[in-house]
């Protein structure tokens, strides 16, 4: 490898996303051209509307939606083509919404199955996992599927988080949980990129959302229409009354867009 691809390789974005086009039948698209860029050791969120493609939009990223046009470009590699079952080992790491854990295995077996799919030492990879989710070490023996359903989306960050990915991708992880669960989870999230990781996550919950990333984009109809820091977009009246209930009577304003 030159000089010059080291230096790029360097400096990339942890993702970008460039033009891209995906669906799950040929001519449907979902995905409409959206282009995104999210900076490395940052949190960013995907907001948007019910069907504005925003889980379809990161499947496609991690593989699992076809793509029929633009490009994925993970640490400044193309990933847009690489089979969903080989972005673990490019660096990319994807916890879905649902059936995310191996519930009849424990607590240990689902970490100790990450580990071996990895082909990595066992005790490695997992250790430090451990000392990350304490609570998961307190009930490694425990069935995955007698886990609260807080605790069950930390294992799945954690089974994640065994292959030592550079960019995890989460897909509504605070669904179907309590907004104290709500706030536990993402505060392991914090900790996740406060460890080097960078963090894409879709939500629904806006307001729990905005709190925690740096930034965020709004997808509408398979396309980004806004994208800008967290502060900007709570701050602007058009989000506040469309996603977060807030209805002051101020003159509406346009949030700061930035360079994708």
């Amino acid at each position: 490898m030159n000089d010059t691809a080291i230096e790029s390789a360097a400096t990339a974005p942890a993702l970008r996303i460039d033009a891209l086009q995906a669906g799950y039948e040929p001519g449907l698209l979902i995905v409409r051209g959206a282009s995104l860029t999210v900076r490395t050791n940052e949190i960013f969120a995907i907001l948007g509307p019910n069907g504005a493609g925003k889980s379809s939009l990161v499947k496609a990223v991690a593989g699992l939606v076809p793509i029929s046009g633009g490009r994925n470009l993970l640490a400044g590699r193309d990933i847009t083509r690489t089979p969903a079952h080989r972005m673990v080992f490019e660096g990319l790491a994807f916890v879905p919404q649902t059936e995310n854990v191996f519930v009849n295995l424990s607590v240990q077996e689902n970490l100790e199955l990450a580990a071996a799919i990895m082909k990595a030492n066992r005790r490695e990879r997992v250790d430090p996992v451990y000392a990350m989710f304490p609570d998961l070490h307190r009930q490694r023996a425990l069935p995955a599927g007698q886990l609260s359903g807080g605790q069950r989306q930390m294992l799945a960050v954690a089974r994640a988080l065994i292959a030592r990915p550079s960019l995890l991708i989460l897909d509504e992880p605070s669904a179907g949980l309590s907004p104290k669960l709500v706030d536990q989870v993402f505060a392991k999230l914090r900790d996740v990129r406060d460890s080097g990781v960078t963090v894409l996550l879709v939500e629904q919950n806006v307001k729990a959302a905005l709190a925690l990333a740096d930034r965020a984009a709004v997808l509408v109809e398979g396309k980004e229409r806004i994208v800008a820091t967290s502060s900007e977009l709570l701050a602007d009246e058009r989000i506040a009354e469309l996603y977060l209930g807030r209805h002051t009577g101020q003159q509406r304003r346009t949030p700061a867009q930035e360079t994708h």
